[in-house]
């Protein structure tokens, strides 16, 4: 930024979405270069204002530009090889040569696209190389990622590096060394830290240094973690490592568990790119519109499992248009389907439906809606609309609480009696209409989230970081109540949608329509 005015002491300045901030030059009338990252690709647009000593302002001076998608990756290796390969071929770089506890064909991270996963032993012979630098110059800027399975978590392991002489240039790993495990990025000296890494779970990990700031910093499945911390990376230069990282005692920290999907960029990978890197698309599990029932049973969408009816429930059909109510008294008046044609209805003492098994991993990122509609204004006790069991208590129950006034998503912590739950809540202000309640669970985040119409608040969400296995099968209309059963619902139920992986709020918003979500 310059000015023709010697009497000029700042420059109020704005890109297209911020930042804006005023800077100003070492002397009156002088220049000011400032550093800009665009977070985003497509037109941006810089706005400028020269500000004199008296603080009059001169007119705005606008500059156009057009900010390029990133680079591709300088190495890529999806580690994805049919089992038995002796190396991982390059989609990007050089194809990396395996040592003999290298084994391909390992299950890859979910919804991730990939197709097959590397899986490392965790001895000497555990580790990957191209047989050369993957970062031409580690003063610079760049970038490493990967997804990281770990099959312990109580010592320290290493997804990537690059060997600097008798060091690592950096290192993306796990960090065993504290009072519990982090994930870790370790640059030119300093160390972020962040997350809580599980056995065998997946999370992919990003580092990033950038050189203009000297700063790097760790992403854990698409999010930032840790503080940024300032670097100074050495000149050296080596061998690109998978599986092992270097220092004075030679290779060591070697991985154990499945490694799939490692990236090295050039360049800064930016939040929204970290995002993508690190996203997984759910998966449809299940959908009951309950329009229907044969033999007892109302059928799933595309053939799957079947929703067994119980005593008490039925599917009420709406009007089939034959005739007209308001123009032949004759017609019978039928009440309409909450959602389509048809839907469930429960008596509240013993109407439910259930699977014959489990449908959900609850274990792992899920997701399910319904469509419920209670048959009191004000019930005289709780009633669950959906839950899936374990063996001695229920994994998750949704349910509605009259003493509230609200719908409640409880999650036990153990497949224990009597074991401590979350409970997240969302106050219901509708009596007698139809509600549309969601449940997402993100093993990634570590976070549950309830649903109501589409939206959720504070109230509706909170932490749960160990999710585990249900046994049972899924249950509509009613909970686990000591050995038995019971909060039957009275009411009516309509589109049940299960899915593996957390949905985003988009997708939430489109459940309980009779349309698919687009699960982007």
């Amino acid at each position: 930024m310059d000015s023709p005015s010697d009497d000029v002491v700042a420059y109020r300045y704005g890109f297209l979405g911020g930042p804006y901030d005023t800077v100003r030059p070492d002397e009156p009338g002088g220049a000011v270069a400032i550093p800009f990252l665009p977070l985003r690709s497509g037109p941006n647009t810089l706005a400028v204002r020269a500000l004199d000593r008296a603080g009059r302002s001169s007119g705005e001076t606008s500059y156009r530009f057009f900010v390029k998608s990133g680079r591709a990756p300088v190495a890529h290796w999806n580690l994805a090889d049919p089992a038995g390969s002796a190396t991982a071929a390059a989609e990007t770089g050089t194809a990396a040569e395996a040592g003999s506890g290298v084994t391909f064909g390992g299950a890859a991270p979910s919804g991730t696209g990939l197709a097959s996963a590397a899986v490392l032993d965790g001895s000497s012979h555990a580790y990957l190389t191209p047989g050369g630098p993957a970062v031409a110059d580690p003063r610079k800027t760049f970038a490493v990622s990967g997804w990281a399975r770990p099959a312990q978590t109580d010592r320290t392991m290493t997804v990537a590096a690059q060997d600097a002489g008798d060091a690592s240039a950096f290192a993306l790993g796990l960090d065993a060394r504290g009072e519990r495990p982090v994930w870790s990025f370790t640059v030119g000296g300093a160390r972020v830290t962040g997350g809580a890494p599980e056995t065998g779970e997946w999370a992919h990990l990003l580092g990033v240094y950038d050189a203009e700031t000297g700063e790097a910093q760790l992403y854990v499945n698409g999010r930032a973690v840790g503080t940024k911390a300032k670097a100074e990376p050495g000149a050296g230069t080596g061998d690109f490592q998978i599986g092992r990282a270097r220092d004075g005692r030679g290779h060591h920290d070697r991985w154990h568990g499945g490694l799939a999907g490692i990236r090295v960029h050039d360049r800064v990978v930016v939040p929204t790119e970290a995002a993508e890197l690190a996203h997984r698309k759910p998966r449809s599990l299940g959908h009951w519109s309950l329009e229907n029932a044969t033999d007892g049973a109302s059928p799933e969408q595309d053939g799957g499992t079947p929703l067994k009816l119980g005593t008490g429930a039925a599917i009420h059909r709406g009007p089939d248009g034959s005739c007209v109510p308001d123009l032949d008294p004759d017609c019978p008046a039928v009440p309409d389907a909450l959602v389509g044609d048809g839907h469930l209805t429960l008596d509240g003492e013993t109407g439910h439906a259930a699977t014959s098994g489990p449908v959900l991993d609850t274990s792992d990122s899920f997701s399910i809606g319904v469509v419920v509609r209670l048959a009191d204004a004000e019930p005289s006790r709780p009633m669950t609309v959906l839950s899936q069991g374990g063996t001695h208590t229920d994994v998750f129950k949704v349910r509605y609480e009259p003493s509230e006034y609200a719908w409640q998503l409880v999650m036990p912590v153990a497949d224990e009696e009597g074991a401590a739950e979350v409970v997240v809540a969302q106050v219901s202000t509708t009596e007698g209409e139809e509600q549309r309640l969601a449940v997402v669970y993100d093993d990634a985040t570590d976070r549950i989230r309830l649903y109501l119409d589409g939206m959720t608040s504070a109230e509706g969400t909170a932490d749960f970081p160990d999710g585990w296995e249900s046994s049972g099968p899924l249950q509509v209309g009613r909970a686990r109540v000591g050995d038995g059963w019971g909060e039957y619902l009275r009411g009516d139920v309509d589109e049940v949608h299960a899915f593996a992986g957390a949905i985003d709020d988009g997708d939430v918003r489109q459940l309980g329509w009779g349309v698919e979500p687009c699960l982007c």
